[in-house]
């Protein structure tokens, strides 16, 4: 091979190479979409035993995650004193294990599937029963899981005994069931938009790391800046009321748990899943 038939053959494949890299090194945000979409197929084949099993692991991983920012962002009431704002992160950093645990080991969360099944549904390829009928399925499911790990995990155990950490759970409990249903609906539509935007983010990634920084950055931020979880205060009022906080289980549904879902939802269908199908999979 002449010097000139190598320097060709350099410049041909040189370029493609480059082109490949990029092409695979993320999904582009349209690529996202077709992925989401495979994955709603994917949940709509899947039976309602394996979909509730699964729910069950995802509202114990999102209650483990829960356990572990009050055992350290809760063990800091005097940083919570003097620098609110950094106890705040401190707690939201650890936070984002739940989401993490449930995105790469395989979960089905509520929150998530409130966005993942807009776009096929808003295109007609499936019906609403689907996603409503999963949603129920997994509701369930998350709220038995989080209860567990509250009951035997948070309450029987005695970590949070003790003060600061019993002072946390009760305070952050009482919190949460005080607030006008308005305020609790918004938190909870806020939140709904960073847990699906960091999934989102995860199915944009293609390797561990990528996942788990796309879903740290929206899950640390919604948890600092005090938004409402549904599945996540389905581990933490229960467990102050195990510990005897003075909230009873209607004030907990009424007050909280429902105001949360409903905005959850909005947050995860509407600012997510029907954004990101209008621009990206609506037909014109």
């Amino acid at each position: 091979m002449s010097f000139r038939e190598s320097t060709e053959l350099i410049e041909v494949v040189k370029p493609k190479a480059s082109v490949a890299k990029v092409q695979t090194a993320y999904n582009s945000p349209k690529e996202i979409v077709e992925v989401v979409n495979k994955t709603a197929e994917a949940k709509k084949a899947m039976s309602d035993k394996k979909t509730f099993v699964l729910a069950l692991l995802a509202g114990g991983y999102i209650a483990m995650g829960g356990l572990l920012a009050i055992v350290v962002g809760g063990g800091l009431p005097q940083l919570a004193q003097t620098n609110p704002g950094l106890q705040k992160f401190i707690f939201g950093a650890v936070f984002p294990l739940g989401l993490m645990l449930c995105a790469i080991a395989g979960a089905e969360l509520f929150t998530g599937n409130t966005a993942y099944f807009i776009p096929s549904v808003m295109s007609k390829r499936m019906s609403l029963k689907v996603p409503l009928r999963n949603w129920g399925v997994v509701y369930t499911g998350n709220f038995i899981g989080s209860i567990f790990v509250a009951l035997f995990f948070a309450y029987y155990t005695d970590i949070f005994a003790q003060s600061p950490y019993l002072d946390s759970v009760i305070g952050i409990a009482v919190k949460k069931t005080s607030a006008p249903f308005y305020k609790v609906f918004l938190k909870g539509m806020a939140c709904n938009w960073m847990v699906a935007l960091a999934m989102w983010q995860a199915y944009a990634a293609k390797d561990i790391a990528g996942k788990i920084l796309g879903i740290w950055f929206p899950i640390m931020a919604f948890v600092a800046m005090g938004f409402e979880h549904c599945v996540a205060n389905m581990f933490f009022i229960p467990t102050a009321i195990f510990y005897g906080a003075d909230i009873t289980w209607g004030e907990f549904i009424v007050n909280n748990l429902i105001p949360a879902t409903l905005g959850n939802i909005v947050g995860g269908a509407l600012m997510v899943g029907m954004i990101y199908w209008y621009i990206y999979d609506r037909k014109n």
